[in-house]
């Protein structure tokens, strides 16, 4: 195919890695490829709570319909957590939706037999684990180890960050059997190659999985036409009912339903 434009949506309301995020993506992406980073407009700045998801929950689904009007081929969205995920997808049109804790996952039950995912907060994993389970990868998951971090901690403190994640790796490969890790938030990135190296075996970085599932994708369809079923789970909302009940007016969607 020709020019592949991609938007990694960063799913929480400030923009000062968003430049950073852009070249590191760029490090990965195919020569085809066309990446633009963007935040939300306004929400919360990060969604370590469930409360916090549902408060930015329109603010994203806004955000991919005016991705879609924009003419982007395909969405990367960050957060481990999946927010939104399904319900993008019912009104991504032609687009291509991904997420990381999805793409990772995905990724990681391919290379190994049996995944860690390493996350920030003990918080967050009630929710990663329904995922597991709701994306059938559950026998697949040998544990979550926890770093006691927050999402905006990663990086003010990368030596601190590489040392706890390399304790919990350790842990996760000799006590949980882990043969493969994922890094259990897409705020994580830029760690992974150091720590592959010195655990020799795979170490996923969820932000890098949802930009190579997105371009999969996106060749998939073009060359075996193989898209999203509207079938049923990612069916579409219908036009004339959004309408009539004046769903653009309301929620500030002018010109994108």
């Amino acid at each position: 195919m020709g020019k592949k434009r991609i938007l990694f949506l960063k799913v929480v309301a400030y923009d000062s890695l968003n430049g950073a995020i852009k070249e590191y993506l760029d490090g990965y992406k195919d020569e085809k490829t066309e990446i633009t980073v963007r935040s939300l407009e306004r929400g919360p700045h990060h969604l370590e709570y469930q409360y916090y998801q549902a408060l930015a929950g329109s603010v994203i689904l806004k955000e991919v319909l005016r991705a879609k009007k924009d003419g982007f081929d395909a969405v990367a969205m960050s957060c481990f957590d999946d927010p939104f995920l399904y319900a993008a997808r019912e009104i991504s049109g032609n687009m291509v939706i991904t997420a990381p804790g999805e793409a990772g996952m995905s990724l990681a039950v391919l290379l190994g037999n049996r995944f860690s995912v390493i996350v920030g907060r003990d918080k967050w994993i009630p929710q990663m684990h329904e995922n597991v389970c709701k994306y059938g990868f559950e026998k697949k998951l040998a544990s979550f180890r926890s770093l006691n971090m927050g999402v905006l901690d990663f990086h003010r403190d990368e030596h601190a960050t590489m040392r706890k994640l390399k304790e919990e790796i350790a842990l996760a490969i000799e006590k949980d059997r882990a043969e493969v890790i994922v890094l259990g938030c897409s705020m994580q990135f830029g760690f992974y190659r150091e720590l592959q190296e010195e655990f020799g075996i795979p170490v996923i970085d969820a932000m890098v999985a949802g930009l190579k599932q997105a371009e999969y994708l996106l060749e998939l369809r073009e060359k075996a036409g193989w898209a999203y079923s509207r079938r049923g789970l990612y069916e579409a909302p219908r036009k004339e009912e959004m309408h009539t009940w004046n769903l653009e007016e309301d929620f500030g969607l002018a010109g994108l339903l």
